[in-house]
């Protein structure tokens, strides 16, 4: 290996410190990112400066290669700081789990090099059909393929250089990678969620995208449960992680609105708010449910980390990752009402002057409850008791569905 090689595979490792610099400036302007719906681009910019895309890709490609407990604790603060930040991100670090596990070791390593050179994913999956199913077509056109379809909940894509689509080719579905200015291409910021408001999460639309044979990165049948239980779990972790920063954020933003503060309800005259017993009540319990949530997430990452080696060695489905889904699904049930409880409770510690607009400690809660809201809890309880109850997978449900339900239209 020649010296240039190696300096262009010499690991782009951000350290701790400079990272937390870069959320630190994120987080001074997210309060009014999100009141004037400003568009995160120069933050994402200065994540990718920094080669936060790259955490996950592995050292002998260039990338920092952080292991999943170190990344998930990087995204928690990233998360305290902005939480639009880690689910813009969600799909970039999904598509690098995907080339960690794929067989072909140079395509990955293509892939990984456009990632180190700062290059962010978003994904264009869902559809706002009437069942679930893939109406969005690749067909053949001439030697290469063209890209028909349309697709919501973009998260990341208004940000991202490539878009990774899920698309019918006949009776296979396809993944493949699309520039994201490909012509043909349309982003739209037409999501209209009352929290997560600036993730990109609207409409993707393709109108004859022209798709090589390179960009295609995996096919399957649709006889076939579409995901991993590693994967279920490891997108599962992302809003887990998102909401234990979100709870985080409450904490810090309760504790800098009392401490100035020389006002209390119910109270005579000049007091100190920050030495009044039943603030520093509500204060001690928003601290108790940032640990919690930021343990309960490090315990999943732990069991995703326990299985990430089978992954790494391409292995589809593996009981490690069943694991890894039942604690996500177990930890989902906690978190989001603890970091529900954290948002709502942060209120508390100042009456209606905490409630000013220009505060924006509102956007905590209805962020947090987006995110309680894009995988329903009541259907993950249901499927744990199912699993306590009946001993049947998780996944189940999907096995009969596969065959046909996902066919395009």
């Amino acid at each position: 290996m020649d010296a240039l090689t190696q300096d262009a595979l010499a690991p782009r490792a951000p350290t701790d410190e400079g990272l937390r610099a870069v959320f630190e400036r994120i987080e001074v302007g997210a309060a009014a990112r999100e009141q004037g719906r400003v568009l995160p681009h120069e933050p994402v910019a200065w994540l990718r400066e920094a080669g936060f895309g790259a955490l996950r890709v592995p050292r002998e490609a260039g990338g920092a290669g952080l292991g999943l407990v170190e990344s998930f604790r990087l995204l928690t603060e990233l998360a305290a700081a902005d939480s639009n930040l880690p689910q813009i991100v969600r799909a970039h670090f999904a598509f690098i789990e995907g080339r960690r596990r794929d067989a072909d070791r140079a395509r990955s390593a293509e892939w990984y090099a456009r990632i180190v050179d700062g290059a962010l994913f978003g994904a264009a999956m869902a559809e706002l059909t009437d069942s679930t199913g893939t109406s969005t077509t690749l067909t053949r056109q001439g030697a290469d393929w063209r890209l028909d379809g349309t697709k919501y909940y973009s998260t990341g894509t208004l940000y991202a250089d490539w878009i990774i689509v899920v698309a019918a080719d006949g009776g296979e579905r396809v993944h493949l990678a699309v520039p994201a200015t490909a012509p043909g291409v349309t982003r739209e910021d037409d999501w209209d969620g009352f929290g997560q408001r600036l993730t990109g999460s609207g409409t993707t639309r393709f109108d004859g995208v022209a798709v090589t044979d390179g960009q295609i990165l995996a096919r399957s049948s649709f006889d076939h449960v579409p995901s991993s239980s590693f994967l279920t779990a490891y997108y599962q972790l992302f809003h887990l992680a998102t909401l234990a920063g979100i709870t985080r954020a409450a904490l810090r933003d309760a504790v800098a609105f009392v401490r100035p503060r020389t006002r209390t309800f119910g109270v005579p005259g000049k007091v100190s708010q920050r030495h009044d017993p039943l603030v520093q009540q509500v204060v001690g319990r928003l601290s108790a449910l940032a640990y919690s949530t930021a343990a309960l997430v490090e315990d999943v990452a732990r069991a995703l980390e326990r299985a990430s080696a089978t992954w790494d060695a391409g292995v589809l489905e593996h009981p490690l990752y069943d694991e890894a889904e039942r604690i996500a699904f177990q930890a989902q049930q906690v978190v989001l009402d603890q970091a529900l409880e954290a948002t709502t409770r942060l209120f508390e510690v100042g009456g209606a002057s905490a409630t000013a607009s220009a505060l924006g400690l509102d956007r905590h809660w209805r962020n947090a409850r987006v995110l309680a809201s894009h995988n329903p809890a009541v259907q993950r309880a249901r499927a744990l008791g199912d699993l306590e109850l009946n001993g049947t997978a998780l996944d189940a449900i999907w096995r009969p569905a596969a065959t046909g339900g996902e066919r395009a239209s």
